[in-house]
């Protein structure tokens, strides 16, 4: 994490942020509080601290972007995670969105495609006192060789549901993945009803940034 102090002003706007979720729909009291314990400020170089705090995306660099406050919230509550769950995210980006789940369990696993956003996050977050598990390569192919898992998070638009990561959700295990095109995507939730049954709900639309890799958006697409 930052070394930049977590104010009673920090706190106070983390506060006020979490009432603005609230009135947009989220209910969840463990993602409300995880969202107002996380200082997003630290996630930001010091010049753009002051937008740490509003419900929008910013860019992190890398073509990449520190999600919308809301969108961190929408997934997590669509997860329901419980504090035993293993949960694997996809696209760990800045860190924000693992720091997170793992107010709601310790058990997370991050997997970043980009080597640059994966050294300056891993070096961040090495600074937690139970830091997750990360990994630099192919989110779309998810991580074998931990499955399975309760939960996957996927904070990259897919063009459709990657095969590698159903695979390895437990049975009653829940995948929430945004799937579309290039311009839009729709949240989708799965969940393995049994070894080779999955259910599907589709949601909200989104836009984010694409998921790059052999079961996302390959680089011939």
């Amino acid at each position: 994490m930052s070394a930049d102090a977590d104010t009673y002003r920090h706190r106070g706007m983390r506060r006020a942020l979490v009432e603005e979720l609230r009135r947009k729909g989220i209910r969840d009291a463990q993602v409300l509080a995880a969202i107002g314990t996380v200082p997003r400020h630290q996630f930001f170089a010091s010049a753009f601290q002051p937008h740490a705090y509003h419900d929008k995306a910013f860019p992190i660099g890398e073509g990449q972007t520190i999600s919308q406050p809301y969108t961190v919230a929408y997934q997590t509550e669509l997860l329901n995670i419980g504090p035993h769950d293993r949960v694997l995210e996809i696209g760990t980006g800045s860190g924000y969105q693992c720091c997170v789940l793992l107010e709601l369990t310790p058990h997370v696993f991050s997997i970043e495609y980009n080597p640059v956003l994966f050294e300056r996050t891993a070096r961040r977050l090495a600074l937690l006192p139970h830091p997750p598990q990360l990994f630099c390569g192919d989110g779309s192919l998810g991580l074998p060789q931990h499955a399975p898992f309760d939960k996957i998070l996927v904070t990259a638009g897919s063009p459709t549901l990657p095969r590698p990561l159903l695979r390895q959700l437990r049975v009653g295990g829940a995948l929430v993945i945004p799937v579309g095109d290039a311009v839009s995507q729709r949240m989708v939730r799965v969940v393995r009803e049994s070894e080779n049954e999955f259910s599907r709900q589709e949601l909200e639309e989104f836009r984010f940034v694409p998921l790059l890799g052999k079961a996302g958006w390959g680089s011939g697409d």
